[in-house]
Order: structure tokens, then C-alpha cells, then sequence
């Protein structure tokens, strides 16, 4: 009797189990049968940049290094003891400024001999033109004979060369004194003196030097590219063009840019082999005597000027299969990439040669995750002239 109990609740326990059993399976079946949305992912949004055809000029910074536009060595040119010094070091001077004093004792003695010399000289050619002019008379009247004549004319034009010896003597120890006193060939700054007061200086003895620094030579090396560039833009342009061209400009380390302009006035007919460089040289005013020769800084000057090319921002541009590529938002907002060829990198952004069209808007961000065909949102929030 127990048995038959206990057979008769696993019974009903199984029913409850089959029951729940059929109504998972129809909850199953009408979750299954039930249709799903397909899953869209959003619209890209991307930022545009209307592009024009316009006109870039394209400049190069080159290393450079500030020279005087003239240094001179200042050299004695007599001998003697230097007496004084009448300059500051690393100062300014002016031309024909008195720099040094050597002693002129030994050449005031010199002058005040050859004037001596000079005034004898003087005095025997007086004599012997008197002497000439009276012999010459009693020869013309037959007292005297032809041989006395011609002795008196040989004294007179000895003592000519005489005199003219002695007044080239006066000349030379006038010279010599002046020279004592060491004069300032040039303007400009004075370097440290080789010789102090004191000591004995010889002839041709540097004494210091002289670097004029307004206005100052600025010597720098263009790659051959840039200087063919240049070069062939040179034959046929106007004189404001021209200007511009020789135009330079120098920047400081600091990116701080010098407020005086330059103007290049040499470039070499020849490429360095070892270097494949040109030589140039700008001249840049300096009168507040702020550039110092010696000074690195870089020279700015303008390579080339295109017209009819693109601007966009660097970041624009990506690189496809064919090339370098940006993506362009046409009709119905549908992108699609475009093979360009670049330019140089200016101030404004990345030059394009060609591929584009006037007018068209040019993808600058968001670009990343596009492809061909794509539907994109489009934020024209940029000036076609901002390129950066």
C-alpha cells in the first residue's frame, strides 16, 4: 500500500515537469519566430574645407653665420715704443680715430734732419743756377769756352737731383711721423690689443683688429634644388619681382625674426661636389649694432612662387595605393578618395600641384575610417584660406 503512494507522487511530479517543459519550448518558439531589425551604424561626421586655386610663395631657412662686412688688421708701420693706448676694447671707433701712439721722438729727429738736409740742398741749387746763369753770359759772348759751360750746367743739374732727394727725404720723415700716431683705417669695432703700452713694436706689427659690423655680411648654402629654382625664375622678372627675390629675412633661434630686411648679393656659379650646396651671401643693415659676426642664425629667402595650387592641412592628406590621396565629399554627402600630387610644405598647410577641383570640399577630420562610398555628415566650418 505504501508502495503504490509513493509510485503515484513521482507520477504527478513527472506530469508538472512535462508541463513546464511545453511551455519553455513555445516561449522559445515564438521568441525564434519573432523578426529582428537589422543593427545600422551611425553616419560618420567629418569636418570640410572648401578649396580655391591660389597663389604660394615657397620659402627655404638656411643655417647661416654673421661677418663683418670688413675686417682689417691694424699693423704698425714704423718702429718704436708703444706709448699709449687711446681706445676701449670692444668699442666702436671712427675712421681715422687715433688707436695707438708710438714714440715720436726718433722720427720728430728724423724729420728736423731731412728739413736741414733739405734746406742745404736748397741753397747749392740757388748757387749753382746763379753760377749757370753768369757763365752762360760770358759764353754767349765768347770770353769763356764751351767746356766751362757745360761743367756749370753739370753742377746745376746735380744739384737739382739733390734737391729734389732732399725734399723726397723731408717727404718720407713727415710720412714716418705721422705714422707714430696709429689711425683707424675703418669704422667700427675694435678686438682686443696684441700689444700693450710699453714694449717695443716693429715694423708691420699687429697691433689689433678692426671688424666693421654695418652693415654685416650673412653667408649661408642653399641645396642645389632650391638654387636651380631660384636661378630660373631670375631671367625676365620685373623689378618688384626681382626685389622680392633677393629679399632675405634671418630668424634667431628663438624664432624671433629680425626687424631689418636683407638683401643677397652673391650667389656662386658653381655647385660644392662634396656638399651639392650653392654659396650665398646676404647684406643686412646693422646700426644698432646688435648682430655680432661669429652669431648662428638661419636666412630666409624666397625659392619659388606657384600659381594655381591647393592648400590643405597636413594632417588632410593619407597615403593610398596610387599615392597620396584625400577624401572628397560629393553629391548626396557620399565621399570618395582622390589621388593629388603635393607640393612643398609652407607656412599654410600642404600644397597641391593637382587632382583637385575649385570649389570642391576636402575632408580635414574624421578622415580615418572612411572609405569609398561611405555617407558622411558634413561641418563646413572652415575658411577655404585657413589651411591649417
Amino acid at each position: 500500500m505504501q508502495v503504490f503512494e509513493g509510485w503515484k507522487g513521482s507520477r504527478s511530479k513527472a506530469a508538472f515537469l512535462v508541463v513546464l517543459f511545453a511551455f519553455g519550448l513555445a516561449a522559445g518558439c515564438s521568441q525564434e519566430s519573432a523578426p529582428q531589425q537589422a543593427w545600422q551604424p551611425p553616419v560618420p561626421q567629418v569636418s570640410v574645407l572648401q578649396v580655391n586655386k591660389t597663389a604660394v610663395d615657397v620659402f627655404g631657412d638656411y643655417p647661416a653665420r654673421i661677418l663683418g662686412s670688413k675686417q682689417v688688421e691694424v699693423r704698425a708701420r714704423v718702429q718704436g715704443i708703444l706709448q699709449e693706448k687711446r681706445f676701449v676694447e670692444g668699442q666702436g671707433v671712427k675712421k681715422g680715430e687715433i688707436l695707438f701712439v708710438i714714440d715720436p721722438a726718433p722720427y720728430q729727429i728724423a724729420l728736423r734732419r731731412a728739413e736741414a738736409e733739405l734746406a742745404t740742398a736748397k741753397a747749392a741749387h740757388d748757387h749753382a743756377q746763379r753760377e749757370f746763369g753768369r757763365i752762360s753770359r760770358l759764353h754767349s759772348q765768347n770770353a769763356i769756352s764751351e767746356r766751362e759751360r757745360d761743367l756749370a750746367l753739370n753742377n746745376l743739374e746735380l744739384a737739382r737731383a739733390r734737391l729734389s732727394l732732399a725734399e723726397t727725404s723731408v717727404e718720407d720723415a713727415r710720412l714716418n711721423l705721422g705714422y707714430t700716431s696709429v689711425r683707424s683705417p675703418i669704422e667700427g669695432i675694435t678686438g682686443m690689443e696684441d700689444v700693450s703700452e710699453g714694449n717695443l713694436v716693429s715694423w708691420g706689427g699687429l697691433l689689433t683688429t678692426i671688424t666693421a659690423n654695418d652693415p654685416v655680411f650673412v653667408h649661408f648654402s642653399m641645396p642645389q634644388a632650391d638654387a636651380q629654382k631660384r636661378r630660373r625664375a631670375l631671367p625676365g622678372t620685373a623689378q618688384e619681382e626681382m626685389e622680392n627675390i633677393l629679399q632675405a629675412r634671418m630668424i634667431f633661434h628663438d624664432n624671433l625674426q629680425y626687424h631689418h630686411a636683407g638683401t643677397i648679393d652673391f650667389a656662386a656659379s658653381t655647385i660644392d661636389s662634396k656638399t651639392a650646396t650653392v654659396a650665398a651671401r646676404a647684406v643686412f643693415p646693422n646700426p644698432e649694432h646688435t648682430l655680432l659676426p661669429g652669431q648662428f642664425a638661419r636666412v630666409r629667402v624666397l625659392v619659388e612662387s606657384l600659381e594655381g595650387v591647393f592648400l590643405v592641412p597636413e594632417n588632410a592628406v593619407g597615403q593610398g595605393r596610387e599615392g597620396a590621396r584625400v577624401f572628397v565629399v560629393g553629391q548626396d554627402d557620399i565621399v570618395f578618395s582622390r589621388t593629388v600630387a603635393l607640393g612643398p610644405v609652407v607656412e599654410g598647410g600642404q600644397v597641391v600641384l593637382s587632382g583637385l577641383e575649385d570649389g570642391e570640399a576636402v575632408v580635414v577630420e574624421g578622415h580615418v575610417a572612411l572609405r569609398d562610398g561611405m555617407k558622411v555628415t558634413a561641418n563646413s566650418g572652415q575658411d577655404s584660406r585657413k589651411a591649417q
